[in-house]
């Protein structure tokens, strides 16, 4: 099947998940609201100690041309107004997001047999809610989000070292998504 020496067939590798007995039903629902049922499920997910970051989640972005792109970040709020992230505009997914304002979350919590998905369209807050969130960040995380250039390489520890970073502005660094939720 494989040419490769190095392939592996996983075909047979699969994970017993509950019975049809147990299966989940739309009547289990806390609410239809999906942003509530979110806070239900996200309450759940918090009180798991299996769950070590309940809001990480996976975001996918595409170009204009439609080539997608997948990375984890930190759900960072979320209202019936949207779900909150922060990202660099001058990233890779910041620049897709530029081009193209739709986005797909997606949480997966292995403990509790659950998986979200949120797709929509992505806009930027006001400026100063991403300043007020900046500052809000670790010192050393600032610093890190201020001398590297995020979606490049660091060519070595003495650019970070030696990068000046004490006139440093921050920049508006906060997208939000919302719209359609789905419950996979």
């Amino acid at each position: 099947m494989f040419a490769d020496s190095t392939a592996m067939d996983l075909s047979g590798m699969r994970k017993k998940y509950k019975g049809d007995e147990e299966c989940f039903e739309e009547n289990q629902l806390v609410s239809l609201d999906p942003i509530k049922q979110f806070g239900d499920w996200f309450d759940q997910a918090t009180k798991c100690p299996e769950i070590g970051e309940p809001n990480a989640m996976c975001i996918a972005t595409s170009t204009k041309e439609g080539r997608p792109s997948a990375r984890m970040v930190l759900l960072k709020g979320y209202s019936d107004e949207g779900f909150r992230f922060f990202t660099n505009y001058e990233s890779r997914k910041g620049g897709e997001l530029e081009s193209n304002p739709y986005a797909c979350l997606c949480f997966y919590w292995e403990p509790i047999n659950r998986q979200i998905r949120i797709e929509g369209n992505v806009e930027r807050i006001p400026y100063q809610s991403s300043c007020d969130y900046f500052h809000s960040r670790p010192k050393s995380s600032q610093i890190g989000a201020i001398v590297s250039r995020q979606s490049t390489a660091v060519p070595d520890r003495n650019m970070i070292q030696t990068t000046s970073w004490c006139h440093y502005t921050p920049y508006s660094v906060l997208l939000v998504c919302s719209n359609i939720m789905e419950y996979l």
